[in-house]
């Protein structure tokens, strides 16, 4: 997981954008709380190899779920910019229970530094 020359770009937005993000690029309905677009992957992934990909977090949903879950929004933003960090470096969720718990230790693991 080691990429000390890559770029990051972080995109700040509402829930209506990252809805129309989440639309457009994903195929799915309504916001959520955090897309990230990989740069090394797919037919113009060399066009720039210095750049790791791009993270959109919804402030929106960083408010509301910090709130819900007794912490900050300042944290929770942190906790998906390094979600959203995780998948540029592939990990992954939503296919298998193996990787999701990989991704949530990862990202503990991460958190716990930060802090």
């Amino acid at each position: 997981m080691d990429s000390p020359e890559k770029e990051l770009s972080i995109l700040i937005v509402d829930d209506s954008q990252i809805a129309e993000l989440n639309s457009q690029y994903l195929n799915r309905s309504g916001p959520t709380n955090v897309i990230a677009f990989p740069m090394n992957e797919g037919e113009f992934s060399d066009l720039s190899p210095y750049l790791l990909g791009d993270v959109v977090i919804s402030v929106d949903a960083a408010a509301k779920e910090g709130k819900m879950a007794g912490i900050t929004m300042e944290e929770r933003f942190t906790e998906l910019l390094v979600h959203g960090i995780l998948h540029l470096f592939g990990f992954d969720h939503e296919n298998n229970e193996d990787e999701a718990r990989a991704m949530e230790k990862k990202s503990e693991e991460i958190m716990r530094m930060i802090k």
